[in-house]
């Protein structure tokens, strides 16, 4: 490698330029038929959504945060009530909890997975448990069998925060389900860094329960099912038709950018496999991760000093996430604050994201992985 090659966490404008023709025409037909709420676009993007997830509805919304709020607010939940959910995640998944005035029960992750400890959540369940929300974190599933099973047997609601693993899936019942499709509601994010993602921001809620999907439905347009005829509380949480419009055209590449970014992360694997210093992250055997994240352990406080070595070579990288959500100011009376999580807290003080995303190059990856394999 004769000199340094430019690498960014997510090359958003070296996808957009390989699939520039196709997107800015479709913009282009929005924008001369003037229809930039609920046009034609946002029907048939959720069609091809649902034809690609094989679920019976898709309800797109304004964002990931409004799916997961909607899908509380779609279960008939009471205040008190509690949803147990993980600690180490985004704040949304927490945050719409504490929104409708429920009670967020925070359990601990595998600290290889990074994924909920299933027998840690049924040691959570009481009387006043009623939901579930597993987070597919970094486009990985959790153990969504053992989930579905102590959901069954306490009754339980299941949410899936499909966020960051669209296009991966789970074998379940001898049989493979697309992330999001497992539970009663799943729920995603079309923020621009995510593996389908468009020009702002957009979210969808996915279900095969009829009855779920009209109340979603009505939940995402001011509780509305006809104009002006508001039968229950809702919010105004629509896709708007420009991001449907990119939406679709780049739904038609997903495979293809879930195929880039596993083969991107075979080569982190193959590259840093011999590393003593560092963890890389686990693929359990039952599904096929996504890998909206490539996120490394580096132990013995050495994390940040990596990161600041990547950094001075030119090479970004990003913690996901620094502080546990059960450590947030925010939550301090809602009775979780003053618990200990020792997985969560760990891996906020060891977790390193690498650049990982659609248009990485060899050379780039070759770099990456050099630098790191001379760090000492």
């Amino acid at each position: 490698m004769s000199e340094t090659p430019e690498i960014q966490m997510v090359d958003l404008t070296g996808q957009y330029q390989r699939l520039k023709s196709p997107i800015d025409e479709a913009m282009a037909r929005v924008l001369m038929s003037g229809r930039y709420i609920n046009g034609p676009e946002v029907r048939s993007f959720s069609e091809a959504l649902s034809e690609y997830l094989g679920v019976k509805h898709v309800i797109p919304c304004g964002n990931g945060t409004d799916a997961l709020q909607a899908a509380l607010m779609a279960l008939n939940l009471n205040p008190g009530d509690e949803v147990i959910t993980t600690s180490f995640s985004f704040i949304a998944t927490v945050e719409v909890i504490a929104l409708l005035g429920l009670k967020p029960v925070l359990v601990d992750v595998d600290p290889d997975t990074y994924n909920i400890d299933p027998e840690l959540v049924r040691e959570a369940v009481t009387p006043r448990t009623k939901a579930v929300i597993p987070v597919h974190l970094f486009g990985q599933s959790a153990a969504m069998e053992d989930i579905m099973l102590i959901a069954r047997e306490y009754g339980l609601n299941v949410i899936e925060d499909a966020a960051q693993s669209l296009g991966a899936d789970y074998k379940l019942n001898g049989s493979r389900q697309m992330l999001g499709t497992i539970g009663d509601i799943g729920c995603t994010s079309f923020f621009p860094t995510k593996n389908l993602g468009c020009f702002g921001d957009g979210g969808a809620c996915f279900t095969d329960d009829d009855a779920l999907a009209e109340k979603l439905r009505m939940i995402v347009n001011h509780g509305a099912k006809k104009k002006y005829m508001n039968e229950i509380v809702g919010v105004n949480s629509r896709l708007d038709t420009l991001q449907a419009a990119v939406l679709n055209e780049k739904i038609k590449h997903l495979d293809d950018f879930v195929t880039r970014r596993r083969q991107a992360a075979a080569y982190y694997y193959e590259a840093l496999k011999d590393l003593s210093f560092l963890q890389l992250p686990l693929q359990i055997s039952q599904g096929e991760h996504s890998f909206n994240q490539f996120t490394i352990r580096v132990p013995d406080d050495r994390r940040d000093e990596l990161k600041q070595y990547l950094s001075d070579s030119g090479i970004p990288g990003m913690v996901y996430y620094p502080s546990p959500l059960h450590k947030q100011p925010v939550f301090e009376d809602h009775g979780i604050t003053n618990q200990s999580l020792p997985v969560s807290e760990m891996l906020c003080e060891q977790v390193l994201s690498l650049p990982l995303h659609t248009e990485m190059t060899e050379e780039q990856l070759e770099f990456i992985t050099t630098k790191i394999r001379q760090f000492s």
